[in-house]
């Protein structure tokens, strides 16, 4: 199968986030086991979602990583034309939900396969196909930490988001969370006798606030605010969700600083939990790095794209792996109705994967 058949398959599966992606996680791995590649998979503790590593070529270090995510976002309250989970081609362009973002790059990975495993590899070809990437990157870790544990190092990873084949090099990191204020009920006309919750959160929200902005480029957005239960009842309980977007690590670490200093100086009566939501790795991958020269002797493009958005490149980044973003399409077709990527995008990214059979065929 080509890359166009291949999408057409992987659309069809509804990989929504809040659902299942094991149809889709059997289908690509009956793939690849027929194609002959080692094939792992890890699940999360329901055991209802489910990663893919497969491997091609041999067991040794130096190897590549292409990287992409199984799951899409919804389509709820969006305007579409034709089914979006049945891919439909129009004027060049290939429509349906993940034809972007990112199941184009995955299948075309899939249909490379065949010509990899044609050809005499000296060193390995590592497929890494994550769950749960657009909310929060839960699948990643796990994804990762079993390739450490039963691969050698590759030499770098390339991530498959669409830029366009266009070089990316870094990206803001993403934190989300959940800040549950607790205070005592009381009938509001003796105030005194109670605890407000919502007073000590509003505060929060307007410290939080203030850590956004300035030189750094750190963003910090509440994205919802809820608490109390009637108006003559002072608030006992206070959600507050947020997120904020580091430029680097070191940023990390003063929000939760200051995060830990608010929950410490709270009145008496009034207490905070803060719990994780989200967690994307900012990017940091200089163009002087190895792992550049590579891409762009196989094809990617120069100079590199400004990425706004996260993406799993951190993760690998973090875990030893040098990693940057490059794969078809754009990014301002992602998460839109009529979701689509360009033919020409998709070979594109054929005639990429191509070299990079070459390369993992040269050797070192």
């Amino acid at each position: 199968m080509d890359t166009v058949e291949i999408l057409h398959r992987l659309v069809a599966f509804d990989t929504t986030s809040r659902r299942s992606n094991l149809d889709l996680v059997n289908w690509i791995a009956d793939y690849l086991d027929k194609a002959g590649a080692r094939i792992r998979l890890t699940r999360d503790a329901s055991g209802e979602k489910a990663n893919i590593l497969a491997t091609i070529g041999p067991d040794e270090p130096g190897g590549i990583v292409l990287s992409g995510h199984t799951d899409v976002v919804p389509v709820d309250d969006q305007d579409w034309i034709s089914d979006p989970f049945s891919l439909a081609s129009r004027d060049g362009r290939l429509h349906g939900r993940g034809a972007v973002d990112m199941k184009g790059f995955v299948a075309a990975c899939l249909a490379a396969v065949p010509g990899w495993q044609a050809q005499r590899l000296r060193r390995p070809i590592h497929l890494a196909l994550s769950y749960d990437e657009e909310v929060g990157c839960l699948g990643v870790p796990l994804l990762i930490a079993d390739m450490l544990a039963h691969c050698q190092l590759p030499a770098l990873a390339v991530i498959g988001e669409p830029t366009q084949m266009r070089i990316g090099l870094s990206h803001r990191g993403f934190y989300g969370y959940r800040s549950v204020f607790h205070g005592r009920a009381a009938h509001s006309s003796d105030p005194r006798l109670g605890v407000s919750a919502i007073e000590p959160a509003a505060a929060f929200v307007a410290a939080l606030a203030g850590l956004g902005g300035g030189e750094g480029g750190m963003t910090v957005n509440i994205g919802k605010i809820a608490g109390g239960s009637a108006i003559n009842i002072v608030p006992e309980r206070c959600e507050v969700v947020w997120e904020f977007r580091p430029p680097d690590e070191a940023a990390v670490g003063a929000v939760v600083a200051e995060v830990e200093r608010f929950a410490a100086e709270l009145p008496a009566g009034v207490s905070v939990e803060t719990m994780p939501l989200a967690r994307v790795l900012p990017l940091d991958c200089a163009a002087s790095s190895p792992a550049v020269g590579v891409a762009r002797d196989l094809g990617c493009l120069w100079p590199p794209i400004a990425m706004p958005f996260g993406t799993e490149a951190g993760f690998f980044q973090q875990a030893g792996i040098p990693a940057l973003v490059c794969g078809p399409g754009s990014i301002a077709q992602a998460h839109q109705p009529n979701e689509w990527i360009a033919r020409a995008e998709l070979e594109a990214a054929d005639r990429f994967l191509a070299r990079i059979g070459g390369w993992a065929a040269a050797g070192r």
